[in-house]
């Protein structure tokens, strides 16, 4: 039994957390599964498993090595695959991180038809507003909205997310309609912050020559997209934001555009890769889904 093998099997271990269950998964004796987990632990000089009577769990060594040997059975069924032209034989995993209100508006509605066509995929979609390590964390392909930091991966740009200024109708039933950028002194900002501790941005505006910032006053803080959301439809203050996610309470009037005329910089769209030299074609057609959906909201 080769070292291939001997990792698929270690797999099925690991995900099953039982030795029988991946050996009557896998239409192997359970000896021959016992064997091959022990001769890998043999090669790597690492216990890969705590055994039990009762349960079979990962050591912190395990733990690493079936991340890596996850990145490289996916990378073994896509060289497999390299060759074939019938989409169902695109196969293996693409670990991908963008925001909670993209995933659930935009692309989370369209991964059926997409699983349709390539059943062989599997995608972890990690939602979050940090900046995630791609190298570090594993992912194949993040979406970033906002000005990219020379990090030395591969952008893909998409276009830009036109910033839009919200507020309530409940607010602005207590507080008014600002009409002018002066109209603001008497208004709340609700602050996004990525980082705390760091100075909350102001009201972002044109002034006919260049961006400009007004400080404002605020009531809260926050550091999640949908907590953004959420505070101004609670009646907490104004919010620039891209449109998306927000058409629905718009419909129902519970968000309403003020200030169309003094809107902050459009924010750029990207998808961001690890450089490599080939990426896997799983990875490709999942980044041209993203290009297609992504294109409908932006400039």
């Amino acid at each position: 039994m080769d070292r291939i093998e001997n990792m698929q099997i270690f797999m099925k271990v690991a995900e099953l957390g039982s030795f029988t269950g991946a050996s009557e998964h896998l239409s192997l004796p359970k000896a021959t599964v016992s064997n091959a987990v022990q001769q890998l632990e043999n090669s790597l000089g690492a216990r890969l498993f705590h055994r039990t009577t009762r349960k079979v769990q990962l050591t912190q060594d395990g733990m690493t090595f079936f991340e890596r040997c996850r990145d490289l059975l996916s990378d073994v069924d896509e060289v497999e695959s390299m060759f074939r032209t019938d989409s169902s034989q695109v196969k293996g995993r693409i670990r991908v991180d963008m925001g909670a209100v993209m995933a659930r508006n935009v692309v989370i509605p369209r991964l059926p038809e997409f699983l349709k066509k390539y059943p062989d995929i599997q995608i972890e979609l990690s939602c979050s507003d940090r900046r995630v390590d791609l190298v570090r964390e594993g992912f194949d392909c993040v979406v970033r909205v906002g000005n990219l930091t020379d990090s030395g991966l591969i952008a893909r740009p998409i276009g830009k997310f036109t910033i839009t200024n919200y507020a309530s109708s409940a607010y602005l039933e207590k507080y008014g309609r600002p009409r002018k950028l002066e109209d603001l002194q008497n208004h709340f900002l609700i602050h996004y912050v990525q980082t705390w501790g760091g100075k909350p941005d102001g009201f972002e505006y044109f002034d006919g020559e260049k961006y400009r910032t007004l400080p404002m006053k605020s009531k809260i803080a926050v550091n999640n997209v949908d907590s953004y959301t959420a505070a101004c439809l609670a009646g907490l203050g104004i919010i620039q934001a891209p449109s998306t996610g927000k058409g629905d309470y718009l419909s129902k009037n519970k968000l309403e555009e003020i200030l169309p005329k003094l809107r902050a910089e459009p924010m750029p769209v990207s998808i961001i890769y690890p450089h490599r030299r080939n990426v896997a074609k799983r990875v490709l057609v999942f980044m041209d889904l993203l290009e297609t959906l992504l294109k409908d909201y932006v400039e």
